[in-house]
């Protein structure tokens, strides 16, 4: 099985779209979504479409896709970004079949010196739902720091829900993935 990683291309728009309209309720809830905040496919498509044409310095959102043998099986997105200073990441798998297989972890570290290199970041945070076992394990495996764990809402298209805060600094990216590959 080959892993990769590379930024958002137009065609992958129709994709995500369809991600995060078409997936079960259940499965959305269980990541903390409140499906009422979910914007139409017009809206995200517009949205997705303004991040392709925007620079690294006036992103308000970046994602990479991730791929397994050639194919785009989930995205890794950041928001809330300061440009040389942080940013928010989330972790999406698209379908059930390429979740629980152990590839999130690899996929996520192919994502993080795009998200660090890119957008000059000092520190990168995530906070999943506390609820869900799968990304706060990646996190801690990845060497993210556990901060805290507090009720919020974690980000513009979830409910108010208890989240664990990590956070992975600039320092101890460069530590951890010394002899990491990075972008060319």
């Amino acid at each position: 099985m080959s892993l990769g990683v590379r930024e958002i291309e137009s065609q992958d728009i129709p994709s995500i779209c369809r991600y995060w309209l078409d997936s079960a309720p259940n499965f959305l809830f269980g990541m903390g979504v409140d499906l009422d905040k979910i914007s139409s496919e017009r809206d995200l498509e517009a949205m997705l479409k303004g991040q392709l044409q925007q620079s690294y310095q006036e992103k308000k959102s970046y994602c990479t896709i991730w791929e397994i043998n050639g194919n785009a099986i989930g995205h890794c997105n950041v928001g809330e970004i300061e440009y040389g200073n942080h940013a928010s990441m989330h972790l999406h798998i698209w379908k059930a079949m390429h979740r629980k297989r152990g590839c999130g972890f690899e996929l996520v570290k192919l994502s993080l010196p795009y998200f660090f290199d890119n957008l000059e970041l000092k520190n990168l945070f995530c906070e999943p739902y506390a609820l869900n076992p799968a990304p706060n394990r990646t996190l801690e495996k990845l060497g993210f720091q556990f901060v805290k764990e507090y009720v919020t809402i974690p980000g513009a298209l979830n409910f108010r829900q208890p989240v664990k805060r990590w956070v992975l600094s600039r320092d101890k990216f460069d530590r951890l993935y010394a002899n990491f590959t990075r972008l060319s």
